[in-house]
């Protein structure tokens, strides 16, 4: 039996069950494991966002779906694969290979079970795999998000499983690092269940654009606490 067998019989009717989104810039190293790993039923879709060691070809040729999207930026190049997104249900993931896609299954079930509309992944660094200076800011992250909204999230990060539709309603505007948090408080402005759930968070392939470098740790928190300061000006 394999993981799209365990879901319900009524989500196993459409093909592709899952359409997951995978923002690329230069995974070349990583795009074999992530790909292998995908679960029966996901369709990848691999978002080139200006990669210039072949990885989109690379994508291509391991049988995933390809978009290229010129403007750089997470949120740039996550966006772009909603658009090209038709499956009902859409998941993100990294594509560095410090998440396994194979644990999308257990967050897909909660949203295809209508437990919860969106649902995260929470990272459980393995050894060498999340760098202090992060995980601190991740934490301060979260404890902000907390105080501003009212619910408890461990985590920001970028595994997250949600209803297509929903998503694109949700009129998501940032293009850059503070994309998976602007998801997270319009979400909530609009009255989503949102919870998570555990996942594996692996040593990434390769070197580290964000969560590896103290200055891209930096930017992403600048662009999140944008959006913290905006959620705080909106709020009645």
């Amino acid at each position: 039996m394999n993981n799209f067998s365990l879901l319900p019989q009524s989500t196993r009717d459409s093909w592709p069950l899952i359409d997951v989104v995978l923002p690329c810039l230069n995974e070349a190293a990583a795009l074999p494991f992530v790909l292998a790993a995908m679960p029966a039923g996901m369709r990848p879709i691999v978002v080139d966002n200006g990669s210039t060691d072949g990885s989109g070809e690379l994508a291509e040729h391991l049988g995933a779906t390809v978009v290229r999207e010129s403007r750089r930026g997470f949120g740039a190049a996550a966006h772009a694969g909603l658009e090209a997104a038709d499956a009902e249900l859409v998941a993100f993931c990294d594509c560095d290979g410090s998440m396994n896609p194979g644990q999308l299954l257990a967050l897909a079930t909660q949203v295809a079970d209508d437990l919860a509309d969106l649902v995260l992944g929470a990272r459980q660094p393995q050894p060498g795999s999340w760098p202090v200076h992060a995980r601190i800011a991740n934490r301060i992250l979260a404890s902000r998000l907390r105080r501003t909204i009212g619910i408890r999230i461990s985590d920001l990060g970028p595994m997250r499983v949600a209803r297509r539709q929903m998503l694109l309603d949700l009129g998501l505007v940032d293009r850059r690092s503070g994309f998976p948090l602007e998801m997270i408080l319009k979400a909530h402005r609009a009255g989503w269940r949102i919870t998570e759930l555990p996942v594996d968070y692996l040593p990434r392939t390769g070197r580290s654009k964000v969560t590896g470098t103290l200055r891209g740790t930096l930017s992403a928190a600048v662009d999140m606490s944008a959006q913290l300061r905006l959620e705080r000006r909106i709020r009645p």
